[in-house]
């Protein structure tokens, strides 16, 4: 039941910098739902529009840096911002700017998905994109979140193992100066575990694997969830297991849409379970 809002009433703001998904299952569509969800009021910087479904990615457009240099002015000077998340950011030119304005806005708490290739395979960003993440957007990280095969492509050796997580989250953070790095685990065998090492210690998060092809946006949701949890005041491991378990019940509530892989239920809470 949703309540009247009074002028005491306190709503933290969480922009999420990525691009577009036509389909709705991933991108700048799967972080609003979920920051709605998780009681945020989210923004958005579209980084880039891209044309897609469940099934393959049609065609993919870079927007000019400027434009999006001039989207995350545009909401800090009005509506202010009390974290970002970053998804897909397709080239050097854009990550660097994003960077840029990051440091210049003194935003304290950011999340960095760094998206490389969508569910079905396709490559989101080009071949300068590795190492701008690397060098100007790591850094200035609270949390970064790649899972097993972006963790393999940012450290340059594989992860295939849960031993090979903590050695790619501990190499990330002290590689790249990120305040803390959780490998995800999803496209491992056995249960989902997530590794994550805050600059000193190891945490794992596990919940029981779940069989379905509504799993597009997985990575999208959980980066945006735990952005909104950070703003809302919580710890970083308070922070990953609340939106470690939303994720897993929005999956499992999650109906088959498209041929391939669909998007997760975000709202699941708002109703009865589906079949």
């Amino acid at each position: 039941m949703f309540g009247f809002v009074t002028e005491k009433t306190v709503v933290k703001r969480v922009m999420t910098i990525a691009g577009s998904d036509s389909g709705g299952g991933a991108g700048i569509q799967a972080d609003l739902k979920a920051f709605a969800a998780n009681g945020v009021h989210g923004t958005s910087a579209i980084t880039a529009i891209t044309a897609q479904n469940t099934v393959r990615v049609a065609d993919v457009l870079a927007l000019p840096p400027t434009l999006v240099a001039s989207q995350i002015d545009a909401i800090i000077e009005d509506i202010g911002v009390d974290a970002v998340k970053t998804g897909m950011l397709p080239n050097a030119a854009i990550i660097d700017m994003v960077a840029r304005k990051v440091a210049e806005h003194g935003i304290a708490a950011l999340v960095v998905d760094p998206v490389m290739v969508t569910s079905s395979g396709a490559r989101l960003l080009e071949d300068d994109a590795v190492d701008a993440i690397r060098g100007a957007l790591m850094p200035l990280a609270t949390l970064v979140t790649p899972n097993t095969r972006e963790a393999a492509v940012l450290t340059g050796s594989a992860v295939e193992t849960p031993d090979d997580m903590r050695r790619a989250a501990r190499s990330l953070a002290e590689s790249t100066g990120a305040r803390a790095v959780l490998v995800k685990g999803g496209h491992l065998d056995g249960p989902a575990t997530d590794v994550l090492y805050d600059g000193s210690e190891f945490a794992e998060f596990t919940e029981r694997r779940i069989d379905t092809t509504s799993n597009h946006g997985t990575g999208c949701t959980l980066a945006s969830t735990i952005a909104a949890n950070l703003a809302k005041g919580a710890d970083l491991r308070a922070a990953v297991a609340s939106a470690k378990a939303y994720v897993t019940n929005a999956m499992r509530a999650a109906t088959p849409i498209g041929a391939g892989h669909g998007p997760l239920n975000h709202f699941y809470m708002l109703g009865a379970d589906r079949e």
